[in-house]
Formats: structure tokens, C-alpha cells, sequence
């Protein structure tokens, strides 16, 4: 655990997906602050936030990174460059031709968006081109996703639960499927800029 990626690994990654609940906003803040605006791989993200809520976090973020900043719409392709947010109150799916899906089908590990949903069609989308990465959370939403990503080839990074401002989600991914490398949020951040450096040459 915690032995360094063949660059092989990493220079097949298409896209990445990031999972977290509570404590998720200054988690994701530390490792999506650095990225350059012309970051060349897409970033789709699922944090929990209760139904009635208004998600103002593509805002939020835009107004504190470089890189663009969106809503995930249904039917919309995912571009190469973007962060993307889960709409409050849905589930994001990522369907096999690289586009997103919302739908509003009941609650899964009673959230919606589920990470876990998010995760398994994001995996079935991009098998061994996806970077897996669960962060902070208080709940098991996204062992299950973070298992399929491994089982479709894919890389799997854990936040360090001792390094969470909630440690439940980490260990219940790692419980459940030892991930490629266990972090923390500073090496999560170099290894995102390790990939965007990657990925820039080629």
C-alpha cells in the first residue's frame, strides 16, 4: 500500500471522481485551490447536501480556483478541463458515451446524490481511465463505489482517516477494498498535479 503508481496507470486516466460528506468543502478547497485553469482532465464531484438545499458550491468554488467550475446537467458530455457538482437533490450518473444522467430515484445509503451511483457508472463509463478519490465523510456512502472502481481497473485514493475531519467513510472504503494509496489531502493535491502535468505533454 502506498507504493508509487506505474506512470502507465496514470497516463490512462481520463477522468477523475472525488466523494465526500461532512467536511468535504475545506477538503476539496485544499486540493482543487492549486489546480491551473487549463487543467486537462475532467473532475466530477459528490458532496451530501440535503434536498431542499440550493447548491451554490459550483459558485463557491469558481470564485476560489482556477479551473472551470459547473453544475453537472443531464444529457451534457463531460469536457476535459471542468470541475463538476452533483445538483443538489439528484443523482448523478455517467452514462457509457461520457455524458451525464440526473435522476431523481430514491435515496441510496439515505443520501441523494449517492456517491456509491456516481462511482459504479463512472467506473462501467471509464474502466482503467478513472482516478477514484473518497475524501472526509460520516457515512459508508462510497466504499461501495470505490470497490467498483478498483474492480473496473481503475486507481483508488482514501483520504487518511486520522487526517478526516470525519474518519467513517475512509475506513469503511478501506474496510471494504484496500485502496491503491491512503493520503493525505497535500498528497492528494500532488498527485492531481502530477496528472494535469502528465497529461499536458502528452
Amino acid at each position: 500500500m502506498n507504493q508509487p503508481l506505474a506512470d502507465e496507470r496514470l497516463q490512462a486516466i481520463q477522468a477523475i471522481v472525488v466523494g465526500t460528506s461532512a467536511g468535504g468543502i475545506e477538503a476539496m478547497m485544499h486540493i482543487f485551490c492549486p489546480l491551473p485553469p487549463d487543467y486537462p482532465l475532467p473532475i466530477i464531484c459528490v458532496i451530501h447536501m440535503p434536498d431542499n438545499h440550493d447548491s451554490h458550491l459550483a459558485e463557491v468554488f469558481q470564485q476560489w480556483t482556477r479551473i472551470k467550475v459547473q453544475d453537472a446537467e443531464d444529457k451534457a458530455a463531460i469536457q476535459p478541463g471542468s470541475l463538476y457538482f452533483a445538483p443538489a437533490g439528484y443523482h448523478l450518473l455517467v452514462e457509457q458515451d461520457a455524458t451525464f444522467s440526473l435522476s431523481c430515484e430514491m435515496p441510496v445509503n439515505y443520501s441523494r446524490p449517492s456517491i456509491d451511483l456516481m462511482m459504479q457508472t463512472a467506473a462501467q463509463a471509464y474502466g482503467s481511465g478513472l482516478l477514484g478519490i473518497l475524501l472526509t465523510g460520516a457515512n459508508l456512502d462510497g466504499a461501495l463505489g470505490m470497490k467498483s472502481i478498483k474492480q473496473h481497473g481503475g486507481v483508488t485514493i482514501v483520504q487518511a482517516p486520522l487526517e478526516a475531519k470525519s474518519g467513517t467513510m475512509p475506513k469503511e472504503a478501506i474496510k471494504l477494498q484496500t485502496p491503491d494509496l491512503i493520503q493525505g489531502l497535500t498528497e492528494i493535491k500532488n498527485m492531481l498535479l502530477r496528472l494535469g502535468d502528465m497529461h499536458a505533454i502528452q
